[in-house]
């Protein structure tokens, strides 16, 4: 700018270089010059610190999002074998009930009975038995749920 300036006057000047020393803002602007030059490195400094964020949260994202996916496709994977295992028993089991239905109702039923009956919490007596034994009741659990209560949260007697 400054050479074409020169030509425009024909000054005969050919401007080579231009070197400026020991340039120094007027006091009255040199705070706002270090607030710019402070607030550009801060600009740099956080795209820095984003970039490096990013670098670190998106694959980890990614990485988490491919294990679900392979996750999810092994339950479910899982799941549909199960579901043909049981479609196939029973498939067999009806084709074995077809062939001898009495034999196979009785034996799903001592099946059903034999899984069911271990959790069951009773004892079961016919009409002989149950005459020869004694009623038993078990106190100590009756009464120790009471004395665990506080004393307000009995309701009050009934009179008579």
């Amino acid at each position: 700018m400054l050479q074409a300036i020169l030509d425009h006057y024909a000054a005969g000047l050919e401007v080579v270089t231009v070197k400026l020393q020991d340039v120094d803002p007027p006091d009255q602007v040199s705070d706002a010059f270090k607030d710019v030059i402070s607030a550009q490195q801060d600009k740099e400094r956080l795209i820095n610190e984003s970039h490096g964020y990013a670098n670190d949260v998106v694959p980890k994202a990614r990485g988490e999002a491919a294990q679900l996916l392979n996750e999810a496709e092994g339950y479910r994977e899982a799941k549909v074998r199960e579901a043909t295992g049981t479609a196939q028993r029973f498939i067999a089991l009806q084709s074995e009930y077809a062939k001898a239905k009495d034999v196979t109702r009785r034996r799903l039923y001592l099946e059903t009975m034999e899984d069911v009956l271990p959790r069951v919490n009773k004892i079961l007596l016919d009409d002989v038995a149950g005459k020869q034994v004694v009623p038993y009741l078990p106190l100590d659990q009756v009464v120790a749920p009471r004395a665990l209560e506080a004393p307000g949260d009995r309701l009050p007697a009934r009179r008579r």
